[in-house]
């Protein structure tokens, strides 16, 4: 069944096009058709309010922006709550963190076999937790990154040193060796190897509040676009696409 919005309809060859930014989701396809539904919602509700786009790319964004700028408004986290939050994450702020570690990467790009390249991925991560004295041989062969060349050695990683769904899945937590989960970020999936942790030091809340104000202001302001969003799929005429489900780098 096709996906229409208020008799607009969403084209499957448009559908394929935009499935390539959402690659490692577990479903691409649902992935994509979603994130097209929403950003056409956004930009009806845009028009009817007289924030009409020129039609392309860019205006669009920018229409979408100063509609979710009119419409959805959140409030700024206080002093308190921003204390809260330090007390409850103290191990998110630290500095002078480092951990020594290495990974197989198994990259996913547009049009490849999804769902063979994780299983693969997951079977390795099976062999590794059973046998991880051949995590550097298996890396060699078959790491799509060069570290690869190295048995998959990455060095020392500090906090910023890689993107933020590695970095998460590094820092969050005390794990040492193979993570019995696999890492999916943007390059495809990953199994990891932690090697060593060091540890720096405690950051004070007053050099952390302003870092956890922006934190808690944009989780705000994504769950409130969430509702938005919903509030808006409630009131149109939607086939084909469930908005309960709701997830797109548009809220993100």
């Amino acid at each position: 069944m096709g996906i229409a919005l208020n008799g607009v309809e969403i084209s499957e060859s448009a559908i394929l096009e935009e499935m390539a930014h959402h690659a490692v989701a577990p479903s691409p396809r649902d992935a994509a058709a979603r994130a097209l539904a929403i950003r056409e919602l956004l930009l009806q509700r845009a028009r009817s309010l007289g924030l009409e786009p020129a039609g392309d790319e860019d205006t669009d964004d920018a229409v979408i922006d100063a509609l979710i700028a009119r419409e959805v408004r959140t409030p700024e986290p206080t002093d308190s709550e921003c204390l809260r939050y330090y007390e409850g994450h103290r191990g998110q702020f630290r500095s002078g963190d480092l951990i020594e570690a290495s990974h197989i990467l198994f990259a996913v790009t547009p049009n490849a076999p999804l769902n063979a390249i994780r299983a693969r991925a997951e079977a390795a991560v099976k062999e590794l937790l059973a046998e991880p004295e051949r995590f550097a041989d298996l890396a060699a062969k078959l790491s799509n990154c060069p570290s690869g060349a190295q048995g998959g050695n990455l060095g020392q990683l500090g906090r910023g040193d890689t993107v933020p769904e590695f970095e998460a899945a590094l820092f969050e937590g005390n794990a040492v060796g193979v993570l019995p989960q696999l890492v999916n970020t943007r390059h495809g999936f990953h199994v990891v190897l932690v090697n060593r942790r060091l540890e720096g030091r405690q950051v004070p809340f007053e050099l952390a509040a302003e870092r956890i104000a922006r934190y808690l202001s944009e989780s705000v302001r994504r769950k409130a676009l969430q509702q938005y969003i919903r509030l808006l799929a409630a009131e149109a005429a939607i086939s084909g696409i469930d908005f309960d489900a709701a997830d797109s780098p548009l809220l993100q």
